[in-house]
């Protein structure tokens, strides 16, 4: 599954079309995919962590719920589960961190870790509002996370290298990535 994720979002990248329009099509129908299967693997032994599919399965495992962003019943229920997961050092700490920013970000709330990327209106990749700016660092760290500043000028060589590009109309961008969050189920109203 994770593999299917890797190659379809390549190929897109490669053709322009990830970055063309929203959520791609393609792409969202492997996530949903993806998504399901994932789902059914937690119903029946709750979180995939290490010590039942090794760090490659779990690795696996999070991404694709990380990718399961029309989910947001998925990912709600499954951040307990991957938060105790991490405290018993059967799942990564930074997965879990990653989980709960991603949650907060399509809520429309200030993250805590900084690690969920967009473009902003200066038409750079950032983090966007960030819970109490000062101990970042310090919570970033607690987790195994890089400095923010790494972080940020990884994922801009990547989209640059992938040619993604900056939204021309960065407000009608955000407003509709916000309606999609409404739309799913993320935000109300």
């Amino acid at each position: 599954m994770a593999s299917l994720d890797r190659v379809t979002r390549a190929e897109l990248a490669a053709s322009g079309d990830l970055f063309d329009t929203g959520y791609e099509p393609r792409m969202a129908r492997v996530h949903a995919r993806n998504a399901q299967r994932l789902r059914r693997v937690i119903e029946s032994v709750g979180w995939p962590g290490t010590d039942l599919v090794g760090p490659d399965g779990a690795e696996a495992a999070w991404l694709i719920l990380q990718h399961a962003i029309a989910e947001p019943d998925l990912l709600r229920s499954v951040s307990p589960l991957l938060e105790t997961a991490a405290r018993e050092g059967r799942a990564d700490p930074a997965h879990a961190a990653m989980l709960e920013d991603r949650i907060r970000f399509f809520e429309g709330r200030p993250q805590r870790y900084g690690t969920q990327l967009d473009w902003d209106a200066e038409g750079h990749l950032s983090p966007g509002e960030v819970e109490d700016p000062r101990r970042l660092a310090e919570r970033r760290l607690a987790v195994g996370l890089p400095p923010l500043e790494e972080q940020i000028e990884k994922a801009r060589s990547r989209a640059a290298v992938e040619g993604e590009r900056p939204p021309a109309a960065h407000q009608a961008y955000a407003d509709a990535r916000d309606e999609w969050a409404a739309s799913v189920g993320w935000r109300g109203g």
